[in-house]
């Protein structure tokens, strides 16, 4: 009974630590104007008008281009309300961290904060979680969209207990954006939570997703994936198959490999965040967690108009912002 109850007053104590050590900060950063967090949720069609160089081309309206030969956007009005849904990948390759930190405890920090945040002003929250394990690729739960402290409570309960595994046939984050396409119905506020390590075919599922929805891009990373010290022998291990395999990492032709094989992965994740038209934090396990939102709230104040033809999406990494762009 005593573990039992340790365990139900963890997500209390989670997010106490959250309002004091994160939400407080942002409180005084951002002086209280979180929907300057988000934008294009929430929206209802109000009006057509020409094209101009500061509009977002994903509300061209092609039909009314084609029939006046000329670029035309929806003007939307936008709501008071938002539904936010995250979608969260808990494959076992989340499992994995340095210096003590997973990528699985920032992403139950990251939920933590920003459903706070959210429901504080009135919003709903849910959440799609998927670990790659179910039978046929479905999700785990679905938790519906609600409003209030207690459910933010019971969205941390569920991530704290959700079980962890060591192997698994590798993800498929296709299944699980296609799940989220299926369920948000209503133009939502999209977060897809993930360390983005899937077999390919995830594209096109985000861009429908994008084209529905505002979409951000969460990106979950480890210091030790991108490059490796001078440790001299070392086993490592395939999170997700549980394959094994000996690397000299004394060898630093090997370590600049590794180095150069993980920049090409996250340069073809960037360019391909960016066709679709998805603004992204790379979030460490070695960043601070406010430091990291409030250089997105950043950004996103600083973003720059789309060039007709061409798709702008903007990356929040630990050093700050950059960008990247995709002729269309």
């Amino acid at each position: 009974m005593k573990a039992t109850s340790n365990f139900v007053r963890r997500p209390e104590k989670i997010l106490e630590r959250l309002e004091w050590t994160v939400i407080r900060r942002l409180d005084g950063l951002l002086q209280g104007d979180y929907r300057t967090l988000f934008r294009g949720f929430g929206l209802d069609l109000a009006d057509l008008r020409e094209y101009q160089y500061s509009d977002d081309i994903r509300y061209i309206d092609w039909n009314v281009t084609a029939r006046l030969d000329t670029p035309y956007v929806r003007v939307y009005n936008e709501d008071r309300e938002i539904t936010a849904w995250f979608l969260l990948d808990l494959s076992p390759s989340v499992d994995f961290g340095s210096a003590g930190v997973r990528k699985r405890e920032l992403l139950n920090d990251f939920v933590g904060v920003l459903a706070r945040v959210l429901t504080r002003h009135g919003n709903r929250v849910g959440a799609l979680l998927y670990s790659g394990t179910a039978e046929n690729g479905r999700i785990d739960m679905l938790v519906p969209a609600r409003a209030g402290r207690d459910h933010v409570l019971y969205l941390l309960h569920l991530l704290l207990g959700s079980p962890t595994f060591t192997s698994s046939s590798p993800t498929s984050l296709g299944n699980l954006l296609t799940a989220g396409i299926r369920t948000i119905r209503r133009r939502s506020l999209v977060f897809v939570v993930s360390d983005f390590q899937s077999t390919p075919g995830w594209e096109r599922p985000l861009l429908h997703l994008a084209q529905r929805n505002e979409t951000l891009a969460i990106r979950l990373l480890d210091p030790l994936e991108m490059e490796l010290p001078d440790l001299g022998m070392l086993l490592m291990q395939d999170s997700e198959t549980g394959e094994q395999l000996f690397v000299d990492t004394h060898d630093r032709r090997f370590r600049d490999r590794f180095k150069e094989a993980a920049m090409r992965r996250q340069e073809s994740l960037r360019r391909t965040l960016a066709r679709a038209g998805v603004d992204a934090i790379e979030l460490s396990t070695r960043d601070d967690l406010a430091d990291a939102i409030f250089r997105f709230v950043g950004m996103r104040k600083l973003r720059s108009a789309t060039a007709a033809g061409s798709v702008t999406s903007r990356f929040v990494t630990s050093g700050g912002a950059r960008s990247s762009s995709v002729g269309g």
